[in-house]
């Protein structure tokens, strides 16, 4: 195919923040390319570049052979499709579609001739003299489509346009555009971040992250050979699990070797491990190359969602001391107050990890006047010392409503778990049953009020807490020592299949070599 597009070393920025890094790229003669990334990586950008309607700060576009950094917009043998379609609303559909046409001063036969035969491509024949804005949102978009197509442009450029369309109505654009394109016989670049619409319709797709381009494939080759994690979770959905290559075609992940067939890999090599769950098979747990427990199984029409957890997570439980505390009234202010007794870490204190700020979100102090309104805690007074023990601490406002609480100052505890790489700690912690039955998020307060974090042991970054169990109904809450656990996740696989399993059923999983994907890991990831 003939080369219509060059974008050459294409640099951008705006209020000094870099938009483009140095993007290169070509485009061919016919091709459907579609832009795929998510919000603020650049691919709009890229597409006001190449329609004239920005002006990039280095790098060059070539088109056709020429370079076009200096032409205006309506110059350019380019239209563009708009996310809004930007419709004239005081034209109806013909005029709509005729406009560019009379601004070129068209004949009216040919305009005539014209206008015929994209409402036919766009399958509107019959509504000429309907007003655009009695039309749906894919009657609006054909017309948009239609208004670009009639100008003959060398590139139609489409700007997220299936965005405002219902779901239903978007599938069925999806194959209206391809077909269009395919008629006309001309390049369409389309820019959007739902992978189904780039898996559907493109020839060839441009993955970006950051002003950067990650990867340029067939949807085939973007799908079953992606580059990186990054590609693999935006393409599709995926397992990705950290590995090691040990050799060529050979490579360890959940502490066990597979055989792959990946190679060109140093020995030993720290990857990304990607496994489809269409490619995964439900077995007997003695057949399986792993055995799992299915924690979760959604059906989805032709196959069930399955989420199979191979290796439970890392936990820590808590006592969660529920207390009746009264609060307390300033008569001469009206204002009242209130706090919680709680734990603090010994470690947090010796390395000046507490403020004030920590120690009122701790003891969920707080104060409001006659009317529930809130009031600033503007006095923190204690003596706590570097050490374990029992102490006393006063929160109080600016007209001296005051309130003194507990600190129990205790040594940290850690669970650390090797085998995982994770360490996680929390605290036990004081509340009352109303501040349980007001939580509107019942989970999230629950790991703040116990101070609860997860970590990487060997870089110290933070991991997710994603369990929180509890045996209490937050509306029926009454005094008495309750058990939390917080958990990190486990190795979890998702699963299509087409049989039907339940929460707790025990199984096997099997993949074999060709489902095991191996990718080397980006600059930057652990």
């Amino acid at each position: 195919m003939r080369k219509l597009i060059e974008f050459r070393n294409i640099v951008k920025s705006f209020d000094g923040q870099i938009v483009l890094k140095g993007v290169n790229l070509n485009i061919y003669e016919n091709e459907f390319v579609t832009l795929l990334g998510p919000s603020g990586c650049g691919k709009t950008t890229l597409l006001r570049i190449l329609g004239g309607f920005l002006e990039q700060d280095e790098g060059t576009v070539i088109f056709d052979g020429q370079c076009i950094d200096r032409v205006p917009p309506y110059r350019r043998e380019i239209n563009t499709v708009f996310q809004r379609y930007a419709l004239f609303p005081h034209l109806n559909v013909y005029e709509n579609i005729a406009f560019g046409l009379r601004i070129k001063k068209t004949g009216e036969d040919i305009i005539r001739q014209k206008v015929g035969r994209m409402l036919s491509l766009v399958n509107l024949e019959g509504y000429e003299k309907r007003n655009v804005t009695k039309l749906s949102g894919g009657q609006q978009q054909r017309v948009a489509i239609a208004r670009a197509l009639v100008n003959e442009p060398s590139v139609l450029l489409l700007d997220e346009p299936l965005g405002a369309l219902d779901l239903k109505l978007r599938k069925e654009m999806q194959r209206e555009l391809k077909r269009i394109q395919q008629e006309v016989g001309i390049t369409f670049i389309f820019v959007t971040h739902d992978q189904e619409e780039a898996l559907t319709m493109s020839d060839k797709i441009v993955v970006m992250k950051e002003g950067e381009i990650k990867q340029i494939g067939t949807p085939l080759e973007i799908y079953n050979e992606p580059a990186s994690a990054y590609v693999a979770r935006f393409i599709g959905e995926s397992n990705i699990m950290s590995g090691v290559m040990l050799e060529d075609y050979k490579v360890r992940f959940d502490e066990k070797n597979f055989d792959c067939v990946d190679f060109g890999f140093r020995p030993n090599e720290p990857v990304d491990v990607l496994i489809r769950p269409e490619d995964i098979d439900i077995v007997k747990p003695k057949e399986g190359v792993l055995r799992g427990t299915v924690k979760s199984a959604v059906f989805k029409g032709v196959h069930y969602e399955l989420m199979v957890e191979t290796q439970t997570g890392t936990s820590k439980t808590v006592q969660m001391h529920v207390v009746t505390q009264h609060d307390l009234t300033n008569a001469a202010t009206g204002e009242k107050i209130s706090a919680n007794d709680f734990y603090v870490d010994l470690d947090d204190l010796e390395n000046g990890h507490m403020t004030d700020a920590d120690f009122i979100r701790i003891a969920n102090a707080q104060a409001w006047d006659g009317e529930n309104r809130d009031i600033s805690l503007t006095r923190v007074s204690h003596h706590i010392e570097n050490r374990t023990g029992v102490y006393s601490i006063t929160f109080g406002t600016e007209k001296r409503t005051e309130i003194t609480v507990k600190v129990y100052v205790v040594h940290p505890e850690y669970v650390e778990d090797p085998r995982h790489n994770i360490g996680i700690t929390a605290l036990d912690f004081f509340i009352t049953p109303d501040e349980i039955m007001e939580s509107m998020a019942i989970s999230t307060d629950l790991k703040s009020w116990a101070s609860a974090e997860a970590w990487n042991l060997q870089d110290d970054s933070s991991i997710e807490i994603t369990d929180v169990k509890f045996d209490f109904d937050p509306a029926t809450i009454t005094e008495g020592s309750y058990e939390i656990t917080f958990s990190t996740r486990g190795r979890e696989y998702k699963v299509e299949t087409t049989s039907a399993h339940e929460a707790g059923d025990r199984i096997g999983i099997s993949f074999g070599a060709d489902d095991i994907h191996v990718m080397r890991k980006e600059v930057g990831e652990v």
